[in-house]
This record gives C-alpha cells, sequence and structure tokens, in this order.
C-alpha cells in the first residue's frame, strides 16, 4: 500500500525567536486590534496551543523561515518568550496552512466553551483567555438556550451574532425553523433581519402569544404590508424548495443539449439566419457554469 509523505517532520522542536524569520510584513495597527489582544491574552493565560510552522533551518544562516503564526511570534516576543514550539515543514515555500483550515462557526465555539467549563475552567479564566468581558462568555454559553434543535442545525456551520438567539427564541419552535430558513436563504443572518422577522410574526407564533412590539418609523399599515409579504415570501420559498433539484437537473441537461446542438455548424448558421436573439441566448446557457451566473 503507497504510503503519504508527511508535509512536516513529526517532532515539534523549540526554536529561538531570534532565529526565526517572518515571511511577510506585520499589518499596520495590528498590535492595537482586537484578535492580537485575544491571541497575545490566550498565550498570557493558557500558553501558545497551536506551534508556529516554519521552513527546515538554513545550513548557512541558521535561520528558520516562518510559514504559518506571524500573529502568534509577534505576542511570544512581546511576552517575553525566548523559544517558540514549531512544526519544520518539509517544502521550502511561503504557504499559509490556515487558508486551508475551516475556523469555528459560532456553534462550535459554543459547544467548546460549554465543555471547557464542564471541565472545570471558571468564565472569568476564558474571558481572560480571549480578551473578552464575562457577559461575552455567557451569551455564547446559553446560545441555544429557547432554540429548537432543527433551527439550530441550520445554522450549524455558520458565523453570527450571538445577539440573533436573542431574538428567535422569542418565537416558537416553527416559526424559528421558518425564519432561520429565510435568513439562510437570503444569505443575510442578521439581527437586524432576525429582528425584522420577529416583528412580522403572528402573535400566536411568538412566545407568550404577545406581539413584540412594533419598529420605530414603522406605521400600522406598513407592518400589515411587511406581514402579508412575508407570508408571500415564506410560501414562495417552500415552494422553490421542493422543485429545486428537479429544476436543476432539468437545467444541467438542457445545457448539455444545447452544447452538442451549438457545436453542429449547420444549425448554428440557421439559427443565426433566421433568429439570431435566439442563438445569443443560447451561447449564455451553454457557457454558464454556474447558477450564480
Amino acid at each position: 500500500m503507497t504510503r503519504v509523505p508527511l508535509g512536516f517532520i513529526p517532532d515539534e522542536l523549540s526554536v529561538p525567536l531570534d532565529k526565526i524569520l517572518p515571511s511577510r510584513k506585520a499589518q499596520t495597527g495590528l498590535i492595537t486590534s482586537v484578535k492580537f489582544k485575544q491571541i497575545r491574552s490566550s498565550i498570557e493565560h493558557i500558553g501558545l496551543i497551536e506551534p508556529l510552522s516554519v521552513t527546515e533551518e538554513n545550513k548557512v544562516t541558521g535561520q528558520y523561515t516562518l510559514l504559518d503564526g506571524h500573529v502568534r511570534l509577534i505576542a511570544l516576543a512581546e511576552l517575553g518568550y525566548e523559544e517558540a514550539p514549531c512544526l519544520v515543514s518539509k517544502d521550502d515555500e511561503a504557504y499559509t496552512y490556515n487558508s486551508r483550515i475551516n475556523r469555528l462557526s459560532t456553534i462550535q465555539e459554543h459547544f467548546m466553551i460549554r465543555r471547557a467549563i464542564e471541565r472545570g475552567v471558571s468564565m472569568e479564566s476564558l474571558a481572560k483567555a480571549l480578551s473578552v468581558d464575562v457577559s461575552y462568555i455567557i451569551k455564547k454559553v446559553t446560545l441555544l438556550d429557547g432554540i429548537c434543535s432543527e433551527a439550530a442545525d441550520l445554522l450549524k456551520d455558520r458565523k453570527f451574532s450571538a445577539e440573533i438567539s436573542r431574538v428567535i427564541r422569542k418565537m416558537k419552535p416553527t416559526r424559528q425553523v421558518e425564519c432561520i430558513e429565510l435568513m439562510v436563504s437570503a444569505n443575510n443572518i442578521t439581527v437586524a433581519y432576525a429582528e425584522a422577522l420577529l416583528v412580522a410574526t403572528p402573535a400566536e407564533m411568538v412566545v407568550g402569544g404577545k406581539k413584540p412590539p412594533k419598529l420605530n418609523g414603522v406605521t400600522q399599515e406598513q407592518m400589515s404590508r411587511m406581514e402579508r409579504e412575508m407570508a408571500n415570501l415564506q410560501g414562495q420559498y417552500k415552494l422553490v424548495e421542493q422543485t429545486y433539484a428537479e429544476d436543476v437537473l432539468n437545467l444541467v441537461l438542457a445545457r448539455g443539449y444545447l452544447a452538442k446542438l451549438l457545436d453542429n455548424k449547420l444549425v448554428v448558421r440557421y439559427i443565426k439566419q433566421r433568429r439570431p436573439e435566439v442563438l445569443e441566448q443560447f451561447e449564455v446557457i451553454v457557457e454558464t457554469t454556474s447558477l450564480d451566473q
């Protein structure tokens, strides 16, 4: 059986910071950014979790070129570290390994924070490690409280504000799913959109049966119109959802048929002479490679 070669030397190597050569300049204002403060605080309170990625030692200069971990390197230097654990790459190239890593979704972050608390880490310690207020940790811990499992599943791979949960949990489960489906399909998972959906929610679909207060500057007539349009949009969404797979299959088959048709020069000449506007549309369809087009 063919073995896949390793991209790194398996054992970590402790390298002096003055022997690590950055492969790019630090961004302007990095030291004052929220990201840098969080990473610095995390290293200060917990230690370095992810080693730096470097090339193999240059035999002439004795230096290692940094591939990934530029922010961590600066934070380590600020905190007075003299050495850093590193993974040595076998490929001598300035490749940012983290560009291939999927970042944590909001719900994954929620589960990690809860797991840490269950293992005895206090909220205060987590807040210090992440350089955030304790209230932020509380919002992350209670993120899914009052949210039905179907609605949470729709958001499992998404990044969103914890404030959205505050709005969504005011609705009943069926309405939660409807609203999140609309937000995901519109690619607009924002607090403002969630609040607009809440206001357009009928009283019987709201927890407690109490109609939420109307938005400032919106008249009762506008609210009624928004509710009707929202109901109509939900109906259209459900209809499209039911036929989406079949429609896509038909489009793929139609594109394949037209591609073969336009390979025939006689057919192309005939359509060009009789219906040039149709030929133009056929060519657009054949050239289409994505539904976004």
